[in-house]
C-alpha cells in the first residue's frame, strides 16, 4: 500500500529529519538510508518498523542536520595549558619563536565539538521515528478503508452471481434433461427406461454444481469477515482469492448453458478485480 509521512526533531546535536514512505509489495521489504552519525542505530529502527508494519516495500530516510551557524565549538582547557607550557619551556630556545591565535586554535585537540550521547541519540531518534510511523499508518487507515469500500462491492457482486446461478439451475437441468431425451427418443433402437433414468441422472449429476455455489457462499462469508479485521489482512484476501478462482474454473467447466457459462466469466473479472485491489492492501 502507498503511503508517505514526515517529521523533524531538534535535538541537543542537531535536527532530526524523518522520512517513510511505501509502495505496494506481496511481503515487508525495509530500505534504510542514514546519516553517518546513526548508522549504529539501524537494527533497531528496522525492528520498530517491522512491529508496525507488516507488508509493502518501505523506505526509511532519516538524516541529522546540524545547527544552524555549525556544531558548537568548545576549548579544551586542559589542552590550552598544555600548549602554554610547552611555550614557555621553548621560548628561551627559540626567543623568535611566536605564535598567532589562529595557529594556536588549527593545533589538534584545542577546539572540540560536543559529544554526543549514543544513548540519548538513539531515544530520540525512536521518539521521531514512532511519530512518524503513527501518521504513516493512519494515512495507510485512511487509504485501506476506501479500498475495503471497492472490495467489499466486488464480494457482493459475486454473492449476487452465485445466487443468480444457484437460482437459475433448475431450469437449466430440466432443459438439459428434456433436450437429451428428445435426442434419444430418435433413436431407432428402444431404451430400457429404467437403464435410461439411471444415465439421466449420472450425466446431470456431473453438471451438478450445488457445492461450488456452496463454497463460493462460504468463501463470501469469510471475506465479510477478514474485511471487519483491525489487523492486517491482505494475505489472507490472497488466499481466499485462490479458492474463489477455483471455484469459478469449475463452474465454467460444468456449464453447459450460455448462461451460467457468462456467469462464470463475469466470476472471474470480478476475481482479478479483487486481486487487482488486494495488492494495494496490507
Amino acid at each position: 500500500m502507498t503511503a508517505f509521512a514526515s517529521g523533524e526533531r531538534p535535538t541537543a546535536w542537531g535536527t532530526l529529519a524523518c522520512e517513510l514512505r511505501s509502495v505496494n509489495h506481496r511481503f515487508l521489504e525495509v530500505g534504510v538510508r542514514l546519516s553517518d552519525d546513526l548508522r549504529a542505530l539501524e537494527p533497531a529502527l528496522r525492528e520498530r518498523i517491522a512491529a508496525r508494519i507488516a507488508r509493502g516495500k518501505v523506505d526509511l530516510s532519516l538524516r541529522l542536520r546540524a545547527p544552524e551557524g555549525g556544531a558548537a565549538l568548545e576549548l579544551d582547557p586542559q589542552r590550552v595549558r598544555e600548549l602554554g607550557q610547552l611555550a614557555q619551556d621553548l621560548a628561551a630556545r627559540f626567543p623568535a619563536l611566536h605564535t598567532d591565535f589562529a595557529t594556536l586554535l588549527a593545533v589538534p585537540g584545542v577546539l572540540r565539538t560536543p559529544t554526543v550521547d549514543p544513548a540519548a541519540l538513539q531515544a530520540e531518534t525512536l521518539e521521531l521515528l514512532d511519530a512518524v510511523i503513527d501518521e504513516f499508518v493512519a494515512a495507510r487507515e485512511r487509504e485501506g478503508a476506501k479500498l475495503a469500500a471497492v472490495i467489499r462491492e466486488r464480494v457482493e457482486a459475486i454473492a449476487a452471481i452465485a445466487a443468480d446461478v444457484r437460482a437459475m439451475m433448475p431450469a437449466i437441468r430440466a432443459g438439459q434433461r428434456a433436450k437429451l431425451e428428445a435426442r434419444l427418443a430418435d433413436l431407432a433402437m428402444p431404451l430400457d427406461p429404467g437403464r435410461l433414468e439411471q444415465e439421466l441422472v449420472i450425466w446431470l449429476q456431473k453438471l451438478d454444481v450445488d457445492e461450488e455455489l456452496d463454497r463460493l457462499d462460504a468463501h463470501v462469508a469469510e471475506a465479510r469477515r477478514v474485511l471487519g479485521l483491525r489487523e492486517a489482512v491482505g494475505r489472507r484476501l490472497d488466499f481466499l482469492l485462490q479458492e474463489f478462482n477455483r471455484e469459478a474454473n469449475t463452474l465454467g467447466s460444468k456449464s453447459v448453458d450460455a448462461r451460467s457459462s457468462a456467469a462464470a466469466v463475469e466470476l472471474k473479472v470480478l476475481i482479478d478485480q479483487v486481486r487487482e485491489q488486494v495488492q494495494n492492501i496490507e
